[in-house]
């Protein structure tokens, strides 16, 4: 198998297996083409994306922040609504004006007076809106606005390949409004006549306004239109929230998909991990449990089996990024279901600055690994049994100044040695990666690492990093396993387990209602 050369170049060959293996895949040489991991040949694929964002992450976004697109749509409603209240009601009185020629004896004139009246209405629509005629109807009337308040609240519009002018009149009363717009057509028709006829009483003005329709009393209010604006409202707002909820997911650094968990940790997603609240405050499953989150753990422990068929991993270290990511409590119950399945395990509490897996089975931690490491006792002094199965448990023993240099050391690999030829599995709960070093020369000691990520808490940037650090040291990431997952999330593992599998109920059981 080669790689294409336009997309990639071959990766360097190591010396393990594992590397092997990846000296046929390819890494990305154009920043238009991303790596993805398979777990089947343990190669990435290279797929070529773009900052278009697809329907599927949309679709997926709304669905994930549902409740941020309803607020915004009642947030919208509720301010369009607020808004709508506080404006005072407007009332708008109608009227309509006919613009003619005065003579019209025969054809000719006819057409030359239609002519003249077309030509006049575009300049009697801005007479209409005026100050002088705003001043007729004010003295008219005898109202107390000025000039220019009353010429706002007329508004003129000649009407296409017509002679009519449709004139509208806004009043916060309804009878102010109509008796405004009757005196416009009143004055309007008056000054036309002055205007069109300098000449006096002894000429004839060539165009006459008359009105056709008389203005009515509103019987309600024209603004504000508080139907139309809720529904604008909502419609702005839903938007609004639409595009927060896609912000929000753009924006989100967290992982939170097992392809991207996949892709920045270097290995496939193995296990997912559903949040338990009483595995939140116990730390351990009970023995037999149907909960989901017991079956989870269950998968993960043959999907861990069945990694490598041909050189299975014995010795494997659990850890995660930073800290509160659940590695120990996933170390313990890993370690557990093992037992569950008939095989000997030991789990080694590596983690030396911050031991919790004797807290949590219950044992006691005085002595343990730190014990061993610096001679001052041997494996059988400190080693505990736990339970009646094949699970034994090393704990952390008193805290050293070196942590690092005892987990690196010759003494660790040999305890190490002598654990995989008595054991079926070795676990190693060991620290975060980022904080300390005290993992990365432990790394190198084992077959492989298992990450404990946490949903929707590790970082893009946190986890590419945990795999530079651990490629850096030439450590083998056998997988990841996404932890603490919501149960509502969407997620599953990279073998395609999901939780939609129920047990049958007995058809002999007697039924409840």
């Amino acid at each position: 198998m080669s790689c294409n050369p336009g997309l990639g170049v071959p990766r360097r060959v190591g010396a393990s297996p594992h590397r092997r293996l990846r000296r046929r895949c390819c890494s990305p040489t154009s920043p238009s083409v991303s790596i993805h991991w398979n777990s089947t040949t343990r190669c990435r694929t290279v797929r070529r994306s773009g900052d278009v964002v697809e329907l599927r992450e949309v679709l997926q976004a709304l669905r994930a922040s549902w409740w941020l697109v309803v607020a915004g749509a009642l947030v919208g409603a509720l301010a369009a609504l607020g808004v709508s209240l506080l404006q005072t009601p407007l009332y708008s009185s109608q009227t309509q004006l006919f613009v003619s020629a005065t003579d019209t004896v025969t054809t000719s004139d006819a057409f030359q007076g239609s002519q003249l009246s077309a030509q006049r209405v575009a300049s009697y629509a801005n007479l209409l809106t005026g100050k002088r005629l705003a001043g007729l109807v004010i003295k008219d009337l005898g109202v107390s606005e000025t000039p220019s308040q009353l010429a706002s609240q007329i508004t003129a519009t000649a009407v296409t390949d017509t002679v009519l002018l449709d004139v509208t009149v806004t009043d916060p009363s309804p009878d102010q409004a109509q008796r405004i717009a009757r005196s416009v057509g009143d004055q309007f028709s008056e000054l036309i006549s002055e205007l069109e006829n300098p000449g006096g009483a002894d000429s004839v003005s060539p165009v006459r306004v008359r009105v056709t329709d008389q203005a009515s009393l509103p019987t309600s209010p024209s603004s504000p239109k508080t139907p139309r604006n809720v529904a604008l409202g909502l419609l702005v707002g839903l938007l609004l929230g639409a595009a927060g909820a896609i912000a929000r997911v753009r924006l989100d650094r967290t992982v939170k998909d097992a392809e991207d968990a996949s892709d920045l940790a270097g290995g496939p997603v193995i296990g997912v991990i559903l949040r338990d609240d009483d595995l939140a405050s116990n730390h351990t499953i009970e023995r037999n449990s149907l909960s989901r989150t017991a079956e989870g753990y269950r998968q993960l422990r043959t999907n861990l089996q069945f990694l490598n068929v041909d050189e299975p991993p014995k010795v494997i270290m659990v850890s995660s990024a930073v800290p509160s990511e659940g590695k120990t409590t996933l170390a313990v119950n890993l370690a557990l279901s093992l037992a569950e399945a008939g095989r000997t395990v030991t789990v080694i509490e590596a983690d030396l600055r911050r031991p919790r897996v004797t807290r949590y089975l219950g044992m006691v931690g005085g002595v343990g690994l730190t014990n061993i490491l610096t001679g001052s006792a041997g494996l059988e002094d400190v080693i505990q049994p736990y339970g009646d199965g094949g699970l034994s448990v090393i704990a952390a023993g008193p805290t050293p100044p070196n942590p690092s240099e005892l987990l690196s050391s010759s003494h660790m690999f040999s305890l190490i040695d002598d654990l995989r030829q008595k054991n079926d599995f070795v676990l190693l709960d060991a620290p975060p990666l980022l904080p300390v070093a005290d993992s990365s020369g432990l790394a190198v000691l084992v077959d492989g690492v298992v990450l404990s990520l946490r949903y929707g808490s590790t970082t893009k940037e946190q986890l590419a990093q945990t795999h530079a650090t651990l490629e850096r040291v030439g450590a083998k990431t056998l997988g990841v396993v996404l932890n603490i997952v919501p149960p509502k999330a969407e997620v599953t593992s990279a073998y395609g387990y999901g939780y939609n599998y129920g047990y049958d109920p007995d058809p002999a059981a007697p039924k409840t209602s």
